[in-house]
């Protein structure tokens, strides 16, 4: 247990105005609860968008975020009993009832009830136990902390139901479009294209196991098509910008796929008429599953330490408010964790 009653957490006042550090009472485990010292936490661009205060879908203020966390549970709830103190874990960050259609699917972000359980940008985080699993000898809290944005990466993939050998395009270069270009070329895609309107993420694609990095602009579906031997059948859209499912039903092939990952908060129109022409199917993707949590751990334990690649900044507590207004602002960065206890 924490050996204060006060920690350091950084605090998101409200849309608009700068996060700011201070010191906030330290959580307690509740029933079926782990208290986990947070060794890593990464900066998700859902942190940046939904307290920005622009666009349809913006987070209260007055709270600690944090969703991308591992660390060492260091208390537990009442009812735990597959874990103990000392471990090294990562966490899905919400919980669900436990007795829904969503939670028999190991669902629990689909819950009607569903918690979320954020609060990783400081020392202590509540997580609820049942998704909470063990990191094996051979996965760094790093390594945990990524967990997460793969294992988003992964659902979208496994919903697309993609054929062996499939052409696939990846729209954007971020984080979960580095994670969908992981799982594509794990699950048997063909050739992928990384299609982004920077080339700074090219490198970081291409290691992830796409085969070519395309910057948007002029000619794409040609573009496209040249570099995939023929239109893609599946499109992953990791933009989350208005106008993104419209671009991806257009360069989508016959009978073609599109999978929305990008979670645009705004309205985002597409013509019925040029998805029905092609009969593309639109899937969109929320969040991922405790099996597939699990599965991510356990390819990454297996040795596949590509997505190490994509941290490309650890920060202390301290410079999180600081690093927050730069990320909203054109940057390098692609993953930035924040380690409490630099």
């Amino acid at each position: 247990m924490p050996e204060t009653d006060a920690m350091r957490a950084v605090v998101y006042e409200a849309p608009g105005r700068p996060f700011i550090l201070e010191d906030r009472p330290d959580p307690e485990p509740g029933r079926g609860e782990v208290l986990l010292k947070v060794s890593r936490c990464g900066v998700c661009g859902s942190d940046l968008h939904m307290t920005s205060g622009h666009g349809g879908m913006t987070l209260p203020g007055g709270r600690v975020l944090g969703h991308e966390y591992a660390g060492e549970v260091v208390a537990l709830g009442k009812g735990v009993e597959h874990l103990k103190v000392g471990d090294l874990v990562t966490s899905i960050p919400l919980t669900g009832c436990g007795a829904c259609d969503a939670c028999a699917h190991h669902h629990p972000a689909l819950c009607a009830n569903m918690r979320g359980m954020v609060g990783g940008f400081a020392e202590y985080v509540r997580a609820a136990a049942a998704g909470t699993i063990r990191l094996p000898q051979t996965v760094s809290l790093a390594d945990g902390a990524l967990a997460e944005p793969l294992a988003v990466g992964l659902h979208g993939v496994a919903l697309a139901k993609m054929r062996p050998g499939a052409r696939v395009l990846v729209m954007g270069g971020g984080a979960v479009a580095l994670a969908a270009i992981f799982w594509a070329r794990r699950m048997g895609a063909g050739r992928i294209a990384a299609m982004s309107r920077s080339l700074r993420r090219a490198a970081l694609a291409l290691e992830m196991g796409a085969d070519i990095f395309l910057e948007s602009g002029d000619d794409e579906a040609s573009r496209v098509a040249e570099a995939l031997g023929g239109a893609p059948e599946l499109v992953i859209e990791c933009i989350g910008v208005t106008g993104a499912l419209e671009k991806c039903v257009q360069l989508a092939g016959r009978y073609g796929t599109v999978v929305s990952l990008g979670f645009c908060t705004a309205p985002d129109p597409v013509n019925p008429a040029v998805a029905t022409l092609k009969e593309v199917r639109l899937i969109f993707s929320m969040h991922f599953t405790l099996p597939e949590f699990q599965f991510t751990v356990d390819t990454l334990e297996a040795g596949h330490l590509q997505p190490r690649a994509m941290i490309s900044d650890t920060i202390a507590l301290a410079d999180l408010p600081g690093a927050i207004e730069r990320l909203r602002g054109p940057n390098n960065d692609t993953k930035v964790q924040v380690a409490p206890w630099a």
